[in-house]
């Protein structure tokens, strides 16, 4: 079992790894889902920790639709976070129809050379999640998809992500369920999904509270809970 963990400053990503986590995606604006962290960020978390490190490329928060400047803009800070090195991205794109937007993938791809990416929750907004699943099959760059089923949480969407599962389990890709997630029924949601991967982000914060820092504990108790699935 994979456990991810959003980490918004060098303590969390610290802790994350210190108490658990098999990989972070560090993110700046949990509250607007996420945007693009800080280079000065971006490089002290890598100095800090040794665990695999994701970090979000979003520019706004208005939408998964961008214009010419937001994508230059992704471009740009694609480049600067590849001369960090050892790092991979979180990113995603659509049309204004709900469809992935191909032609603008392909050129945030082109600029992250072969730094693997996870298509983030954008996927919950396409129209079809199997014909998007489809579309992202095509690019071996693509390791993950963050998704909660098409619904505000993951365990309200655990039947999409049961059939997402299936059907990407033949495949170089993984479905990495997230949103609502908690120590509290885990071991239930993963026995009904299949999943071998899950993102957490408030439920291992102090108090469940998103602006709040990592709480050891809750991660920890997520960390075990996992560890005893596996055997």
């Amino acid at each position: 079992m994979l456990l991810e963990v959003i980490a918004t400053t060098v303590s969390d990503a610290i802790i994350a790894e210190r108490y658990g986590a098999d990989r972070i995606e560090l993110i700046t604006g949990i509250s607007e889902g996420g945007l693009t962290p800080s280079l000065g960020l971006i490089e002290a978390v890598r100095e800090k920790v040794s665990i695999p490190v994701r970090v979000m490329i979003r520019p706004n928060a208005r939408s998964f639709v961008y214009d010419a400047t937001d994508m230059e803009t992704m471009q740009r800070d694609i480049r600067h976070i590849r001369t960090v090195g050892g790092l991979s991205l979180v990113l995603g794109v659509l049309r204004p129809d709900g469809t992935v937007a191909e032609d603008l993938l392909g050129q945030l791809l082109e600029a992250a050379g072969g730094m693997e990416v996870t298509f983030h929750r954008a996927f919950d907004e396409v129209k079809d999640q199997f014909e998007a699943l489809n579309v992202l099959l095509r690019y071996p760059q693509i390791t993950d998809i963050l998704t909660s089923g098409a619904r505000p949480t993951a365990p309200e969407g655990k039947e999409r992500i049961a059939a997402l599962e299936q059907l990407s389990s033949e495949h170089p890709i993984s479905i990495l369920a997230g949103s609502g997630l908690s120590v509290a029924g885990l071991s239930e949601f993963i026995s009904d999904t299949g999943v071998r991967r899950v993102h957490f982000g408030s439920a291992v914060r102090e108090d469940g509270n998103a602006l709040k820092p990592i709480d050891p504990a809750r991660l920890q108790a997520v960390r075990t809970l996992l560890n005893s699935l596996n055997r």
